[in-house]
């Protein structure tokens, strides 16, 4: 005696419709990782209006030509940078990734007059950091717990606080007068 399963009309249009909808939302999932971004931020360079600015100009004729430089140095004489980047991810929850970056430089001599022109690009250094606005300094930061752990200034700003200070007692503002 063989058993044979037998569907009914309502199991074949649950499977049915449970098919359609898991199709849906594998469509409506994948979709959504196929999605690229590419953000293009700071100055691009415009081979016409560089070439308004050869060497000898004036300071005041690359500001009429380039504009406003993205950031200057005035160490060992004036420079103008001029900062282009291209960053992009692949699916929208990645990080962006610099794919492109150009450095445009403007050096001028003490009398405000060009002496040179440098773009600079990606395989020429490290990234720029266009965005965060840090700047970056030697030594480490320390989280408040790890300053507590080794005793620095957030734990002897904590132990005066608690009386575990040099004076013993907590300081009373009041009582200092």
């Amino acid at each position: 005696m063989s058993l044979k399963k037998r569907y009914f009309k309502s199991d074949m249009k649950f499977f049915s419709n449970a098919a359609i909808a898991i199709i849906i939302a594998s469509t409506t999932a994948l979709s959504g990782c196929q999605t690229s971004t590419v953000l293009n931020g700071g100055y691009i360079v415009d081979q016409q209006s560089l070439a308004l600015v050869p060497e000898g100009s004036s300071r005041e004729q690359v500001l009429l030509s380039l504009g406003t430089p993205s950031t200057t140095a005035t160490f060992d004489g004036e420079v103008f940078y001029y900062i282009s980047q291209r960053r992009q991810r692949s699916m929208a929850y990645q990080k962006l990734r610099v794919t492109a970056q150009s450095i445009l430089a403007i050096y001028f001599d003490k009398d405000g007059v060009v002496t040179r022109r440098a773009n600079y690009t990606l395989q020429d250094g490290k990234v720029f950091d266009t965005i965060s606005r840090v700047t970056p300094t030697g030594g480490r930061e320390l989280t408040f717990l790890q300053q507590m752990l080794s005793g620095g200034s957030a734990a002897n700003a904590a132990k005066s606080l608690f009386g575990g200070g040099a004076g013993g007692t907590p300081q009373n503002p009041s009582s200092l007068r």
